[in-house]
Formats: structure tokens, sequence, C-alpha cells
């Protein structure tokens, strides 16, 4: 439960500090004194978002800070969870700098805000005034059901399964989106493949092929080019090699008068050796090269094909096609294999469909079965509230597919009226028709909740006098077995409190709209219920009503 709340710097709060005893702790004050300011502050230590804007001071920290008593809550191993230390009383507090940055501590250790979040849902309910909008969500009227039905383990199971469910289905669905347009290409695939093994391609042919081209192409040219270079190297009468050799001869006369001069023949020996080498090469060359007009053909029209495929392909290289082709293949191999990876995935997503089925189907019998004594229970409480020919009903309906909370549909259906179908609750009932279905269902709900703390924001909107009482006896009733905290404008309600504290604001030293809150004790207690019951001038009419009030 929530024992002590203290706050600084927050909206109209300049630092106020307040203790909650168990049962029913009363909140009331003037509409615009600030009640629901300290639902905001108390909602930063449960994790909610933080905002600069609400800093009184935008020159100091904002601080909010709870302890709360923990023992027989459960509470132990969500704290070993995120390595906290338990501690009863624990100490929750969050702190806003100015520059916008968020801390959060559990027990002096730092904690995330998602921890927060996480802790908060398991300590406070805060019914504010807008939720009574959410009664006519499916989701709202799901958990209504879901938490007398006491299968939270069966639900979080089914979770589990629907996610994985969701993902094979997703798998097969993409798996077979790829195999359909892979089959609608397997024909073109195959095509191209059979072109380019027909070609039966090879590294580095095109280089060849384009330098064997061009040799045959100047094949005469070469060939008269290469028998004159021959003869000039070789011509017996007057060649390259008998000049060089009556040279060397010259040289060999004068070689014992000029001492380089067989150094110089030794030159012209290596170059005439080197020639000759030359030569043959020429001759090898020149017995090559034939005039082919047939090869010429061949080569052009093998060349023509290389690049005539890789025009098709957008390609610029034998290399390129010969790894396309290699593309091709992989993309048919695994067009083949198609089949057995959808047998595979089709397997996996039959299996999660039969658990997640089986468990759908465990979940809607159980709420099948809650639904009955929900609704007469709920029916009984609307009739207490002035409400005599009230009937609440819950129609469930299976839905054409599985959903993240089963495969139900789940609306409340209402009637006020004698001899008057129940239609759908959120269409027919009325801003105080409202108020009490959602306070029964409420009272319902937080019993089995395992929750410490309820706090209700003027829930009794909408109603007065008699139906007023009964609301505030309701809400009595469910402090027996919980703190309860509300906010409420009704003096009858106001009067069940265990405890009664006056929202109210007033002026600081500096001129400035502060908001504080304090404890009433007994004569207060009369005084601000009367003020509630007569307004502002308050008369004895009132101070009596109010002391029979708070009698009875």
């Amino acid at each position: 439960m929530l024992q002590t709340l203290s706050i600084e710097n927050y909206a109209l709060i300049e630092k106020l500090y307040i203790t909650f005893p168990n049962g029913l702790s009363i909140i009331t004050g003037e509409t615009g004194a600030g009640k629901s300011i300290l639902l905001g502050a108390l909602s930063l230590i449960l994790g909610q978002r933080a905002d600069t804007a609400t800093l009184k001071d935008d020159t100091k920290n904002c601080v909010v800070e709870g302890s709360f008593i923990l023992d027989g809550y459960g509470l132990e191993e969500l704290f070993a969870s995120h390595d906290i230390e338990y501690d009863t009383p624990t100490t929750i507090r969050r702190v806003i700098s100015p520059n916008g940055k968020s801390r959060a501590f559990v027990n002096e250790i730092p904690v995330t805000v998602n921890v927060l979040k996480e802790l908060g849902d398991r300590l406070i309910d805060i019914h504010s005034q807008h939720q009574n909008l959410f009664i006519g969500a499916s989701s709202f009227q799901t958990n209504v059901v879901d938490a007398q039905a006491n299968h939270a383990a069966t639900l979080a199971e089914y979770r589990h399964a629907f996610n994985a469910y969701k993902t094979a289905a997703h798998k097969l669905a993409e798996w077979k989106e790829k195999a359909q347009k892979a089959r609608q290409e397997h024909d073109y695939l195959l095509f191209q493949h059979n072109e380019l093994n027909a070609v039966q391609l090879k590294q580095g042919e095109q280089q060849a092929l384009e330098a064997e081209l061009k040799q045959l192409t100047h094949a005469g040219e070469i060939k008269t080019a290469l028998t004159k270079v021959n003869a000039l190297l070789s011509n017996e009468e007057l060649s390259v090699d008998n000049l060089l050799r009556d040279a060397a001869g010259n040289l060999q006369k004068i070689s014992h008068a000029l001492s380089p001069a067989q150094s110089l023949i030794e030159r012209i020996n290596s170059a005439r050796i080197e020639l000759r080498d030359v030569n043959a090469e020429i001759e090898t060359l020149n017995g090559r090269t034939e005039l082919s007009p047939d090869r010429l053909i061949a080569v052009e029209n093998r060349l023509n094909a290389l690049y005539s495929l890789q025009q098709k392909h957008h390609l610029s290289s034998v290399e390129e096609l010969l790894a396309l082709h290699e593309q091709i293949r992989e993309k048919l191999n695994a067009i083949e294999n198609f089949d057995d990876t959808l047998a595979a995935l089709q397997h996996d997503y039959d299996t999660q469909c039969d658990r997640v089925k089986l468990l759908a189907a465990d979940i809607s019998d159980r709420r099948r079965q809650t639904i009955p004594p929900v609704e007469a229970h709920i029916t009984q409480m609307l009739q207490q509230l002035g409400m005599p020919h009230a009937v609440f009903r819950i129609a469930i309906e299976e839905t054409e597919h599985y959903h993240a909370s089963g495969k139900d549909s789940i609306t409340f259906l209402f009637s006020a009226n004698k001899d008057v179908a129940p239609q759908e609750l959120s269409r027919i009932a009325s801003g105080g028709e409202i108020s009490r279905v959602m306070l029964c269902l409420k009272s319902l709900m937080v019993r089995n909740s395992g929750l410490p703390t309820i706090i209700f924001d003027e829930i009794d909107t909408g109603v007065s006098g008699e139906i007023a009482d009964k609301m505030g006896n309701i809400v009595y009733e469910l402090s027996k077995h919980m703190q309860v905290i509300n906010i409420t404008h009704l003096p009858q309600v106001a009067s069940k409190g265990n405890a009664h504290y006056v929202v109210y604001k007033e002026e600081n030293a500096v001129g400035s709209t502060i908001t504080r809150i304090k404890p009433l004790n007994a004569e207060e207690r009369v005084m601000e219920i009367a003020k509630m019951l007569s307004g502002q001038n308050v008369t004895q009419a009132a101070i009596e009503n109010a002391k029979e009030l708070l009698k009875s």
C-alpha cells in the first residue's frame, strides 16, 4: 500500500508531504484546486512519461517520492529479476531536471522508466475520470472477464503461442510468394541457363579470340613484312648476319693494336646470336600465319555470339557472363528445393496453429463459464445502486481469425429499463449509469487483482443523493480488502472515509498560487462535508446533515 507521498516543484505544488493509512482515504477540494495534479505527480513514480512543462520552477528539479508497504503481495521475484534489493517499506523516487533528463530510483538503486512501469502496474490501479470512456473498448471488456476467469497463466501461454503462430504464418506466406514468383520465373531462367550452357563459355576466351581476329584480319600484311625481315636477316649475298661477320673480321685485324677491339667483337657476335634467334622466331611466326578466310569467319562468328550475349544481359565480359550463369544455376537449384522448404514451413505453421487453437478453445471455455456469475453479480450490484430493472449481459462470439487475446469477441450489454432488451452498453448508458457500471466492474476486478492500492478519481460522476450514498458503501466495502484513495465531490461518498484530506490553493510569500493538501480532524471534516452540501455559506442545517452522514 501507499504509505507516504512527497512532491516538490510539480505544477502548482511547491512542496507537500502526505501520509496515507490503510482503508479508505477521501480527497476533496474545489474544482481546479489541484486534486488531479496529485495523480499526475504520483504517475511519475509509476512509470509515466515526464515533461519539463510540469516544473513549477524551471530552474529546480522536480522530485516525487513514495514509500510503499509491500508485505504479502509476492513482489520479491520481480525485485530479484531486476537486481533490486527488496525492502519494506520500499522507496520509489523520480527526479526530473530542468533540462528534461529523468532519473528513477527504487530503494536508491537506479532503474529505467520501464522498470518503474512494470513495478507500478503491480502497486496501484489509478482510475481517472476519462477511463469511463474505456468501458466500451473491447480490450477492457475482455480484461474484465479474464480477471474473473483467473487464467492468467493460460493467457500468457496463448500469447506466446500466438506470436509464434503469427511468425510462422508470415514466413509461410512470404515463402509462398517467393515460390510463386520463382515458378513464374523458372521457364525464363531455364531458357537463359540453356542458352549460356550451349555457348560453353571459357575464362579468357574473349581476349584470345580478339587477338586472333586482329592477326587473321592483317594476315597478308603480316606475312609480307615477316618475309622481308627474314630476307634482310638471312640473305646469302647481303644480310645483316654477313655484314656483322665482316665487321667483326675487320675488328679482329686491328685487335693486336686496339685493346677495346676484342670487347667490341664479342658484342657483335652476341648481337649475331640474338639476331639468329629473332630470325628463327620470325620464320616460325611466318609459317604459322595463314591466310584463312574460314577461320576468320569462325572467329568473327564466335565473338559476335559473345558480344550479343553481353549486350543482351548488359554485361561487358565473358567473366561476367560466367558469373551470371552461376547465379542462374543457383536460382534454379533453389526453385527445385522450394517444395521442401515450403513443406517444412507448412508443418511449422500447422503445429503452431494447432497449439493456438487448443489454447484459444480452453480460454473461450473458461470465459463462457465465468460470464454467468459476472452477469449476475454486476446486475445485482446495479439494482442496489438505484436501478431495480437493470440488466447486465456479456455477449461472447467467436471471431473469424485468432487475435492477441484468443478467438472471442466480448461485448457488454445493458438495459436500465423494464422490458427493454439489453443493448451495447457504451451506446445507450448515460454518464451516471456508466459511472455506476464502472464502479461495479472495478470493484469486481480489483478484488482478484492482488493490487495493494486503487485510486478513484471521481468515479461517482453523474450521481447524487441516495445513489451516491450506495456507491460510497461499495467503495468502503472495497477498502476492507485493499487500500482505496477516492477523489470525490460528493458528501455522501466523502463521509465514508477512514481519513479525509482537502486540497486547496493559496498564495505564497511572493504572491504565486500554490496547491496544498492537509488532513482534516473530526471538526474540520464536519465543516468540509457541510461545505460540500451547501456551498461556501455553510448553514447550521448543512452542519447537522454532515454530522449525520459521518455518524452513519
